[in-house]
């Protein structure tokens, strides 16, 4: 297979053009040539991109600031075909293209980098070239068509209805109904705006799958109480016979084990994931009659990641993510495992995605990225067997420079095998390094994994060695190990970062008296609680949009607002007082004693600034006032604009250089960051 280059000069200048604001302070390269922290904070020139049916175009959400606007490109010499902007600094969330000229796409607003943005119930359709513009569904009381009195709820989209240029399937959620059923599947019409009902769901909480020709088939429902009324995820799989009704096919409630649809391919086969006590998904088929699952795959440590063919539809292979990815193909017959294996062999070291695809299969949009690529984008040609190079998502980043992600696992004081990853600083042996801690959010869901994490590619160009361990609660690891976090939050979790700690300077690998530990959200508890554990094994530490007490969690966040929300802070932060307090670091601030730093956004609605402030003082009060603190005007739950990340990076990478810092005899920290 031959690759042929092609130039993205004008992608990048709509990618500047599209900013919306002033170019960047010119700043000197970091440390020995590295690249800037603007560099490395700048957005991504693209999102997601997609190929049109008929091979004409090109659409991409590209980052505007806060905002994401849709970018049409022709896909023949990357011209600039047209830019849709949604008002009210709406972004442009998930869109698909449902003609071979006409696109669909929903709004959502963002809430901060470590929280995802939520829909605002409202979706449009335009033509390629910004014609036929329509608000097909607004939410809410917004009256846009004659059957807007219907649009009080939710839409998500579930088929494109290849052959059909006007109408799509979508799911449509509603707030409870006297019936108990909350959930339909609705064949809406694009160009008008108007809407036939296709298939009412068994019962409320519903999410539907379709057959190979594209009915609905199934339905997933979901619960968040379990027996004891705790929060917990329980569902029931329902399947709709020729009859048209609803059958019960598996249920978490009336045993152990969780079956769930995943797709179903073009020739009928239907792809499923079912786990039992607890454990790692299998991955398999469902026999459609008899509701029976047969396992295809199975790892009893990772959760899979399904890799599908061209068409999107076609499960081709799995990938776990224990550490470094591993790729195991099943459809051996079908033609793309061929495709996938030359492209694979061609990008030695990374990995290969298929994205969209033209409706004959001709053209592919494919993905390669690795640990220190953070994503190529090529237009393969089956026909020709050429890969024509489109655009890198951070150009201005040279991988050769970034470091290498090393995986590893190690047992934990109660003997659970955890793992992680190292980012090691390029151009040093990997030994005796100053080391920074970093706890992902969450805790429970969010997981770290090998791929390129600008983050930590920031702080190891500047010398740190960044560890980061996978704690229980992590997810892709089954419902069993996730669960374990619920109570655990100041102990099994804290242990796990601890231990992880100490084994990472037992191996030789970080020097013990520069350690520091840094991180987001949960990542921002851990950075105070972990000090709390184990006193005198961390010199600094560094809490970024953190939660720190219960009591302002539990009256001002947005998880607050909802049942659901409640129920789950309740089983993860304790009923009583005793054990709210018990679990803030507000409570601990005594025990505090390293040097601290702390940053919020003002907006956030995720961990209230008042979360930040009240450690703050807290803190200061127990005679320890942190060295820094900083509440950014406009940001929420992790900051967007490059500017304030540029700010926030400055000021934690000077922090670090005071506590752990490698620098020249007689420098200054000034010196020292001169080149951020």
């Amino acid at each position: 297979m031959s690759m042929q280059s092609s130039a993205a000069c004008l992608l990048f200048a709509l990618a500047g053009f599209l900013s919306g604001a002033a170019p960047l302070p010119a700043r000197a390269a970091g440390p020995a040539g590295a690249p800037s922290i603007a560099d490395f904070v700048r957005h991504p020139v693209y999102g997601v991109v997609r190929i049109s049916p008929g091979g004409d175009y090109l659409a991409a959400t590209v980052a505007r600031g806060d905002q994401d606007v849709l970018a049409v490109l022709r896909t023949s010499d990357m011209s600039l075909v047209k830019v849709n902007e949604l008002p009210d600094r709406q972004s442009v969330g998930s869109f698909h293209w449902i003609s071979d000229e006409r696109l669909l796409f929903n709004a959502v607003r963002k809430v901060g980098s470590y929280a995802q943005p939520f829909a605002t119930g409202e979706w449009f359709a335009v033509d390629a070239d910004g014609s036929h513009p329509r608000a097909v569904v607004f939410y809410g009381t917004r009256k846009v068509t004659e059957r807007s009195k219907s649009a009080r709820g939710r839409f998500n989209l579930l088929d494109t209805l290849e052959g059909d240029d006007r109408n799509v399937l979508m799911e449509v959620t509603t707030p409870r109904s006297s019936t108990g059923v909350n959930s339909e599947v609705v064949r809406l019409d694009t160009r008008t705006g108007r809407w036939t009902t296709v298939a009412r769901a068994p019962r409320e909480n519903c999410s539907f799958a379709l057959d190979a020709e594209r009915s609905p088939r199934f339905a997933v429902c979901f619960d968040s109480e379990n027996a004891e009324g705790e929060y917990d995820t329980e569902t029931e799989l329902y399947r709709l016979g020729e009859d048209g009704k609803w059958a019960l096919i598996n249920s978490s409630k009336s045993g152990d084990t969780r079956l769930t649809v995943a797709g179903t391919a073009a020739d009928g086969r239907v792809y499923a994931l079912q786990s039992s006590g607890g454990g790692t998904s299998a991955f398999g088929t469902l026999d459609l009659a008899t509701g029976r699952f047969q396992q295809l795959f199975h790892d009893p440590v990772s959760d899979p990641v399904l890799i599908r063919a061209s068409d999107d539809r076609t499960v081709i292979g799995v990938m776990t993510q224990a550490g470094a990815p591993q790729l195991t193909l099943l459809d051996e017959d079908h033609p793309d495992v061929a495709l996938y294996r030359s492209l694979s062999e061609a990008f030695a070291g990374q990995f290969v995605d298929f994205g969209s695809a033209t409706g004959d299969g001709r053209h592919v949009v494919v993905t390669v990225a690795s640990d220190r690529n953070p994503g190529d984008l090529y237009l393969y040609d089956r026909q020709t067997g050429q890969a024509r190079f489109l655009l890198r998502s951070r150009d201005w980043l040279d991988t050769e420079k970034m470091a290498r992600v090393q995986p590893f696992s190690f047992t934990s004081r109660d003997g659970l095998t955890l793992h992680g990853y190292l980012t090691i600083p390029r151009g040093t042996s990997g030994k005796n390094l100053p080391m920074i801690v970093n706890p992902h959010g969450g805790p429970m869901g969010p997981r770290d994994s090998w791929f390129f994490n600008g983050e930590a590619q920031l702080l190891a160009s500047r010398g740190y060695l960044v560890m980061q361990v996978n704690f229980r609660g992590s997810g892709g690891f089954g419902k069993k190990f996730q669960d374990m976090a619920y109570g655990q939050w100041d102990k099994g979790i804290m242990d796990d970062v601890i231990d992880a700690t100490r084994w990472t300077i037992e191996q030789g690998y970080a020097d013990p008296e520069r350690v520091c530990i840094y991180g987001g959200s949960f990542g921002g508890f851990a950075a105070m609680m972990a000090p709390v554990k184990a006193p005198g094994l961390y010199k600094c530490a560094f809490g970024y949009v953190g939660f720190y007490d219960a009591q302002v969690q539990l009256s001002k966040s947005d998880t607050s607002e909802s049942e659901a929300g409640r129920r789950y802070l309740a089983r993860a932060l304790g009923r009583t007082r005793d054990e709210q307090d018990a679990i803030s670091p507000v409570t601990h601030a005594s025990k505090i004693t390293l040097p601290v730093f702390l940053a919020a956004g003002e907006r956030d609605p995720r961990c209230p600034p008042e979360q930040t402030r009240n450690m703050y003082n807290a803190l200061a009060k127990s005679g320890n006032t942190p060295e820094g603190l900083i509440i950014r005007k406009g940001e929420m739950h992790g900051f967007y604009e490059e500017e304030s990340n540029i700010e926030l990076y400055t000021q934690m990478l000077a922090f670090f250089d005071r506590h752990i810092g490698r620098r020249p005899a007689g420098s200054s920290v000034a010196d020292a960051t001169a080149g951020n």
